[in-house]
């Protein structure tokens, strides 16, 4: 049997991606290769022209072109090749090596390597995910899609805006919209709680004065041509519509921020076991997915709020398929990690005995005065009070467990 070609193979060149690879090389890759689709790395952060990431890596605040400048010149300077502007269409796992199909300049063609890396990112949900009613006039964009648009085309979508769901890219395109000229009249929530981080609600939204509407759907967007104006309808409890409690508001553009969604078309197809919460893998605390050799970081694996938490996980994948590349895989009997109700997930999902791990969880609805907790065959490892917590804040716990017992993370409310 033929060497691999690579040590380790990246699958992606945004944060993840760069991370990873440097983090393999580092880790003694002989051979790393980045593969990204677009025409230069860097990935979503190129067009992150606003303040706010690096304080938790490189302790300050940076833009996204910044940040990815810092790890574009890292790789640069050492090993790692870089091939861009290719796709990749597939990914199989063989007795000793991976085998990865991929194709550039029109040309198919399939590489080999010991261990690969997911960091393929996520996806904005569209119009259709989400079933909007009307017609599909111009006028209605994801909210990523207007920020590539406005930063780096210097292409201003609409002057009229609504922006439907409040996660994070839509409440900075509010405040990137209106900076740029643009009368952005609301942003609605189908939840009863807002998407976004505290940071974004305040310098987005209150800051610029737009209206941030709770529990309020959009039900259907009107134009022939392009849009002209989108009907907004308040929601009850159990979420249906009120009926005859609509409004009309008139405009020429709807963003659409509402939910991002991990890119796993691949891993499915290689056959990797997936979780159906967070759209990502089954993953050990090394990265390590259900297939050997092939490893998961970034929104690939699940959907983050902070890019330099990212750049973290990243750092564990590209040492764990260096290590992999180099000593192969032991294989041991893990142990199961599981969460209480108040919880929406909790990562990884199984641990090595004796391992020290960062845990990664997010509560499943807004919650006052609570306690976190995380217990190992029902002793507590880790306990810490809050005094609030919310969905769109990813709790990050590295705790070091025992060689037995199962592991469950729990957040309960106090009075």
């Amino acid at each position: 049997m033929c060497k691999p070609q690579w040590d380790v193979v990246v699958l992606g060149g945004g944060p993840a991606g760069l991370a990873a690879a440097l983090a393999a090389e580092k880790a003694g890759a002989d051979s790393v290769l980045l593969v990204e689709r677009d025409n230069r790395l860097g990935g979503i952060l190129v067009q992150c022209i606003h303040p706010g990431f690096g304080l938790h890596r490189f302790g300050k605040e940076l833009t996204g072109p910044e940040y990815a400048h810092l790890d574009i010149q890292q790789v640069s300077k050492g090993k790692i090749q870089s091939m861009l502007n290719t796709f990749v269409l597939q990914i199989s796992s063989q007795e000793n090596h991976i085998d990865i199909r991929l194709m550039r300049t029109g040309i198919v063609e399939t590489i080999t390597t010991r261990s690969v890396v997911l960091a393929m990112g996520c996806r904005e949900r569209t119009a259709g995910a989400i079933s909007l009613a009307g017609p599909r006039p111009a006028g209605i964009y994801t909210a990523g899609a207007a920020q590539r648009l406005v930063n780096l085309q210097n292409i201003l979508p609409g002057k009229n805006v609504v922006i439907a769901g409040s996660g994070d890219i839509g409440l900075i395109m509010a405040r990137r919209m209106s900076l740029e000229g643009a009368k952005v009249h609301a942003v609605t929530e189908i939840l009863p709680y807002a998407g976004g981080l505290a940071r974004n609600l305040n310098q987005c939204l209150a800051d610029f004065n737009i209206p941030l509407l709770l529990s309020t759907k959009v039900v259907h967007v009107y134009g022939q041509h392009r849009l002209e104006g989108v009907r907004i309808a308040p929601l009850n409890p159990q979420g249906t519509v009120i009926a005859d409690a609509y409004q009309d508001i008139p405009c020429d553009t709807l963003l659409l921020s509402v939910g991002l969604i991990p890119e796993n078309e691949l891993s499915r197809r290689a056959g990797i076991l997936m979780d159906s919460t967070t759209g990502g893998p089954l993953v050990d605390e090394l990265c390590m997915t259900s297939v050997p050799g092939v490893f998961a970081c970034g929104n690939a694996l699940h959907v983050h709020d902070v890019a330099d938490y990212v750049s973290e996980e990243a750092d564990v994948a590209g040492k764990s398929a260096a290590r992999f590349a180099r000593c192969g895989h032991d294989p041991q009997e893990l142990i199961p990690v599981s969460h209480g109700p108040q919880l929406r997930y909790a990562l990884p999902q199984k641990i090595a005995p004796g391992s020290t791990t960062t845990l990664s969880f997010r509560v499943a609805k807004p919650l006052g005065r609570c306690q976190v907790e995380i217990l190992q065959g029902g002793k507590r490892l880790y306990h810490k009070n809050h005094l609030r917590l919310i969905p769109s804040e990813m709790i990050r716990v590295s705790v070091e467990f025992h060689t037995a017992g199962a592991v469950e993370v729990l957040c309960e409310e106090r009075p």
